[in-house]
């Protein structure tokens, strides 16, 4: 079973739930950082996924739960209360940039390799524990020139591959957002710029961003 099918299996049975009455108010939860804080604004990924789907007549709710600055063992400290005790029926954990960006920043620490690896299946196991399921996601890009071109590029390919990896080893869905993010700058950065296609500064998306984002979770959560 492919993700995308595997997440649209996952959402048609929890909608089949509420016709019956089985599962009141079913939420979807978006975890993660900066990235998911501002994409609950009103032009940001997460309210543009609540919209379609709203418009799509689904009774699901989308919540997003990002804080600015997370990396992998925050999410570890706050999954409990800030997505746990929602009682979702799926999470979908958009992390990574943190772990890798705040490693080249004085004063800052990233997340090494193995404490990544590790903190991800240990999401995933205390998610699926719940009996909700989960979508882990690559992280984006930490520059937008194209590949191989912005400083935390390889760093950013390993982290991915981890993801990847746990992904594949738990049996979660994958939405890989860094390979989605490199078609497009290879395709449409033909001036090879730093920013301003899908993000403002290099990280957090613009609007274009924000579009591109949705769009991929939409792909994802309907069935094909």
């Amino acid at each position: 079973m492919t993700s995308r099918i595997a997440v649209a299996v996952i959402l048609c049975c929890a909608l089949s739930a509420v016709t019956i009455g089985q599962t009141k108010n079913p939420k979807i939860v978006f975890f993660g950082d900066s990235i998911t804080e501002l994409g609950v604004k009103p032009r940001g990924y997460v309210t543009l996924i609540r919209d379609h789907l709203r418009k799509s007549g689904s009774e699901v709710e989308i919540v997003g739960a990002g804080v600015s600055g997370n990396k992998v063992p925050d999410l570890l400290q706050r999954v409990d209360r800030d997505v746990l005790a929602l009682k979702p029926i799926l999470v979908i954990i958009y992390i990574g940039i943190n772990d890798v960006w705040h490693s080249s920043m004085k004063g800052l620490h990233g997340t090494t390799k193995d404490e990544f690896r590790k903190g991800l299946i240990e999401l995933t196991k205390r998610i699926r524990e719940t009996g909700a399921q989960a979508v882990l996601c690559t992280p984006s890009v930490i520059g937008e020139k194209k590949k191989g071109d912005n400083p935390l590029d390889s760093m950013l390919d390993e982290y991915s591959d981890i993801t990847r990896s746990v992904a594949e080893e738990q049996e979660v869905a994958l939405c890989d957002l860094r390979r989605a993010f490199l078609r497009y700058e290879g395709t449409y950065n033909t001036e090879n710029v730093e920013r301003g296609l899908l993000t403002y500064d290099g990280v957090h998306l613009s609007d274009d961003g924000n579009r591109f984002v949705a769009e991929e979770f939409i792909k994802l959560l309907e069935t094909q």
